[in-house]
């Protein structure tokens, strides 16, 4: 392993006699590790049996070839709300898009934007279908409480 000192004069930067050839590239190799686990890890989850839900949704609509919009907006007893609505045409320049297959095998596209994203990732998108109720459900690692109708949440 190794090791480069930083001078209290320079922090930010070893001087040329502590960099290496060995130690830049190792240095890259750990920024790339460190870009895919951000990668990895700045996305959500969609089960097969939401996907399969949101392709009924899409074909019962008529809009097979839309997406759904996950989010986020400020409100509700505890701050936040969910946002779960269709979009049709093409996802914006900035949005996270992931592609998801049914339980039968059919695409379906998820679109986030990124302001959302950042409460959003790591959660798993799940339907949930109870004799009382039937709906999507966030399963969202942020999330410290929620008020008592399920409806917001905070972090």
């Amino acid at each position: 392993m190794n090791v480069s000192l930083v001078s209290p004069t320079s922090p930010t930067r070893p001087s040329a006699a502590q960099s290496s050839g060995s130690t830049s590239a190792s240095a890259s190799a750990d920024a790339r590790d460190a870009a895919l686990v951000e990668s990895k890890s700045r996305t959500i989850d969609v089960t097969p049996k939401a996907a399969s839900a949101i392709h009924r949704q899409l074909m019962k609509r008529g809009t097979p070839e839309a997406s759904l919009r996950v989010g986020l907006r400020g409100g509700g007893c505890s701050g936040f709300t969910y946002v779960i609505e269709f979009h049709d045409g093409p996802p914006r320049p900035r949005d996270l898009v992931i592609e998801v297959k049914t339980e039968a095998g059919e695409g379906v596209r998820v679109v986030v934007d990124p302001k959302s994203l950042l409460y959003l990732s790591g959660s798993t998108l799940e339907w949930e279908q109870t004799v009382m109720k039937q709906g999507f459900k966030f399963v969202n690692p942020h999330e410290k409480a929620g008020c008592g109708c399920g409806h917001s949440f905070n972090v």
